[in-house]
Order: structure tokens, then C-alpha cells, then sequence
């Protein structure tokens, strides 16, 4: 145990972030630099339980406890060694993981939870500054080709533990860059995408090899992917967007968020001077309540929008932990994200409990207003509340609901003409066996494309676990962590 009395002596703190009026004239991450100092104080919190609900918290069964106790010591070296044996990416899951870890630490029983989040972040952040994130490539090569569809951080972390264990791997991606809603679906404020290129880097170094502009299924068929390559891991996600089929859904000015959210990351890249789908001066209407709908929010304020209104159909939740969601589960709570912050500075609003009846366009085809209704839900059926509708301006939508499944392209159906109707589950997924085998021979799931929309820890967990199956698939055995059921799933 790093402080026998941390967890009495300090308190729950974390990085501040910087002034509204000042990030939202950038897109660089909102969050001030973490001194050292204050960082020990979060990491000697931690209690080193006897039974560390984290780790059952984290899918990827993070080491929290040891490598807390290594920055308490001022070993960072050795914690980045811990890190990195469950987890291929934390620079990732630091910042975009909504971290059931700290739902299920136990010091949130009856205190504010370590700061593990934060903890994993600095560590990796320092091992990248310090040079101690090197390549590793395989000691010996074992003569068989991989190929992952897909490069979100499903596929990449199937694709570094494939390439070190000797296997020839190749990451297709229908993209113009490797990343997957990493690298287009969070926009930069969230996630710099330096952190994807530097990885990138040591990924090429050890071998990986990335071929962007190819849609698997249309460029390349897959049997001649079943031809050329001794295994396949499909990591291509759960991309089918959930719909609004409303009067008025085919007017001018209504995107979903996958369609408004990239071009600005384009901007970023350097691809386009303004992004061609822009809410500056404009009244925007956000619709669902979830992480994405947070990213359009805080790209529509960056934009310059008129004004912002966020709709959730979803009660708004409680601020503490509800009865009905006891420790060491993962709560549904309130939450006042950096871009829930400046839409509330900017005179912006979120309107919980209600559900949109039709969009109304104006003479050119485009949108000019919506029109909601209040509703009584979810246990009600969300059934509307009469004398409640109302029209609000709107004059850019973003869809933000969630996404129901993979997309049934050219890819999966070949695949599934050859394996029957056994190839997806009832819920539209691709199914897989307990070793993340699909009813298609030599042809691996990972991801969410599998698991349905789900979380980053989930997609990386289950993308090391697919990878070690298909090690023992080529080789008859495997030096990979072992594969964790696609069925298990932790207190979330």
C-alpha cells in the first residue's frame, strides 16, 4: 500500500480545466497540466484493497493498485511496464474511457473514488516524454499473414499483439487514415490526434503493416482475403447509426454525428481551411444525451453557433448513485462534461424528457425549426405528455442516438453466404464462439462489430482477447494474455 492514511488525508482532485473563453477559440485538449506533486497525492489513495473491485470494473483487468503504488514511489519507469501488460493503449482509455474502474473502487463506498483515470494518463504520457514507449518487435517470425479489417482500437490492438507474436499483419482501413472513430468520430479537444500518430509509429516499426482507401468487400473480396491470409480479424465496429424517421428527417441541414463530426477533425488535419459542414451563426439542435452528443456540442460551440439546445428522450439522471445502481455497479449519472460546461456558459441548454415530432423546412429545403413534445418515461413507454409541444429554432441537426449494429456491406454478406444465417446473433452482430471464432473458419470478431456499441476498454480488451485466440488458431498455442469469453462482462 502506497500511504497507509492517503485515502484520509487527501482529496479526490483533478487537473483543471482551462477557462472556457479560451479553449473554445482552439481545438487542443481542454485540461491544464497535472503537477507531480498533486498526482502522488491521487495515486497514495488508492487503498491496495484486499479484493480490488477495479480490476473486475475493467474489462482490460488493468493493474490499478501496483502501478499506483509505483507513482507514489516514484517508480514510473516500472509503472508504465504494468500498464502496458494489460492495456495496449492508455493513452486512449485516459481520455476517453468513461472509467467503471472508479465506479468500482471500493473507496467510493463512501468517498470520492481514486482518480484512476487521471493516474494512467500521466503515466503513459510521461513514458512517451521520457523515450520509454519503444517498439517491440517479434524475436522470431512464424510465416503466416494476418488480416484485420478494421483500425479502431479494436484492430490495432489486435494487430500489435499479432504482429509481436511473429505473425505478418496487415490493418485494412476504408478510410483515408488509419484510426477509426479515433481518429474521426473524437474530435480534438478530446483526444489530440498526435496520441494516435505516435503509436502509429512504434506499431509500423514493429511491423504492422496499414493500408488505408480500402474497402474490404468492394476493393478486395473476401475470399480472396480468405485466400491470401492464414487468419482474419474483423474489428470494423458497430457503424449503423440509429435514425429519427420523423416528418420532415429529409430536409437540408439534418446530419448524424458521424456525418458532422469528421469533417471538422479534417480541418485539423489539414484537409480543409473551414469544415464544409459548419454550425457557425447557426441555431443548433443536438439530439441524444451521450458522449457524442458532447463532441457535437463542443464542435458547434468551437464553430461559432447561434445557440445550442441538446433533447435526450431519457429522464435527466441523478447526481448521485440511485438505490437501484449500487457500488461496485456502473452508474448512470449526471455529468458535466468541458463541452456541457461551455454550452451552459454560452447560454446553451439541455432539455431532458422529451421527443422530437416532426422538423419543419423553410422554402429553399432546408430545416428552420423542430418541433418537440415532453414525454413520460422510459417506465411510461415515453408516452407524451398532451399540452406540452412546442417549436424550437433549428437550423443544424446533429443525430446523436447511438448506433444499432455493423453495416450489413459487401464484406459481411459474402462472409455470411458462405457460414449461413448462423453468421449474426439475434441482435444483428457478428456472432462468435468462446474463442472469438465466427461460424466462418479462421475468421476472428472483435470489437464492437461482435459486442454491439460498447466502450474503448471493451473494444481494446476484446481485441487482445481475439488476438490470442487466433495465435493458438496458427500456431497450436500462444504466449497472449488468455482470450476472456465475449460473453463475460464486468460490473457496467
Amino acid at each position: 500500500m502506497a500511504d497507509p492514511k492517503g485515502f484520509l488525508t487527501h482529496e479526490r482532485e483533478l487537473p483543471a480545466r482551462r477557462p472556457v473563453d479560451v479553449r473554445i477559440r482552439d481545438w487542443r485538449e481542454v485540461y491544464q497540466d497535472f503537477p507531480k506533486p498533486e498526482l502522488t497525492k491521487q495515486a497514495a489513495r488508492c487503498m491496495d484493497c484486499g479484493i480490488p473491485f477495479c480490476h473486475n470494473g475493467c474489462p482490460l483487468g488493468n493493474l490499478i493498485p501496483e502501478w499506483n503504488d509505483l507513482v507514489y514511489r516514484d517508480d514510473w519507469q516500472e509503472s508504465i511496464e504494468r500498464l502496458h501488460a494489460t492495456n495496449n493503449f492508455p493513452e486512449f482509455t485516459g481520455r476517453l474511457c468513461p472509467a467503471p474502474c472508479e465506479a468500482a473502487c471500493v473507496l467510493g463506498i463512501n468517498s470520492d473514488p481514486v482518480a484512476i483515470k487521471r493516474v494512467e494518463v500521466e503515466i503513459i504520457d510521461r513514458a512517451f516524454a521520457e523515450g520509454w514507449v519503444t517498439p517491440r518487435p517479434p524475436t522470431s517470425k512464424t510465416g503466416k499473414k494476418v488480416a484485420v479489417v478494421g483500425s479502431g482500437p479494436a484492430g490495432l490492438a489486435a494487430a500489435q499483439q499479432l504482429t509481436r507474436a511473429g505473425h505478418d499483419v496487415v490493418v485494412f482501413e476504408r478510410a483515408d487514415r488509419i484510426g477509426g472513430l479515433l481518429r474521426y468520430g473524437i474530435p480534438e479537444f478530446k483526444m489530440e490526434k498526435r496520441h494516435i500518430d505516435r503509436r502509429l509509429a512504434q506499431m509500423r516499426a514493429e511491423g504492422t503493416e496499414f493500408r488505408t482507401g480500402v474497402n474490404v468487400g468492394v476493393d478486395i473480396t473476401a475470399a480472396r482475403l480468405r485466400e491470401e491470409y492464414d487468419a482474419i480479424v474483423l474489428a470494423g465496429g458497430a457503424t449503423q447509426w440509429r435514425d429519427l424517421s420523423v416528418t420532415g428527417r429529409d430536409l437540408g441541414g439534418i446530419y448524424q454525428a458521424m456525418e458532422y463530426l469528421p469533417p471538422s477533425n479534417k480541418v485539423q488535419e489539414g484537409d480543409y481551411p473551414v469544415s464544409p459542414i459548419s454550425a457557425e451563426g447557426k441555431h443548433v439542435i443536438v439530439i441524444g444525451g451521450g458522449d457524442t452528443g458532447a463532441d457535437c456540442i463542443g464542435t458547434a460551440v468551437r464553430q461559432g453557433a447561434a445557440s445550442i439546445t441538446q433533447l435526450e428522450i431519457m429522464p435527466r439522471p441523478p447526481e448521485t448513485r440511485p438505490g437501484s445502481q449500487p457500488w461496485p455497479t456502473f452508474p448512470m449519472l449526471f455529468k458535466m462534461e468541458s463541452a456541457h460546461e461551455e454550452l451552459a456558459e454560452g447560454g446553451g441548454d439541455r432539455v431532458y424528457a422529451v421527443s422530437t415530432t416532426e422538423f419543419v423546412g423553410d422554402a429553399d429545403g432546408n430545416v428552420r425549426a423542430l418541433r418537440l413534445v415532453e414525454v413520460e418515461g422510459p417506465g411510461a413507454g415515453f408516452k407524451p405528455i398532451p399540452g406540452t409541444e412546442r417549436e424550437i429554432p433549428a437550423e443544424l441537426v446533429a443525430l446523436s442516438m447511438g448506433f444499432v449494429g455493423p453495416e450489413k456491406n459487401g464484406l459481411l454478406q459474402e462472409l455470411a453466404q458462405t457460414a449461413g444465417d448462423e453468421f449474426f446473433d439475434a441482435r444483428g452482430n457478428v456472432a462468435r464462439d468462446k474463442g472469438y471464432m465466427s461460424s466462418v473458419d479462421g475468421v476472428f470478431v472483435a470489437g464492437d462489430i461482435g459486442r454491439g456499441q460498447s466502450l474503448i476498454v471493451w473494444a481494446i480488451a476484446e481485441g487482445r482477447s481475439a488476438a490470442s485466440a487466433a495465435d493458438r488458431y496458427l500456431t497450436g498455442q500462444t504466449a497472449l494474455p488468455v482470450a476472456i469469453p465475449p460473453t463475460a462482462r464486468p460490473l457496467v
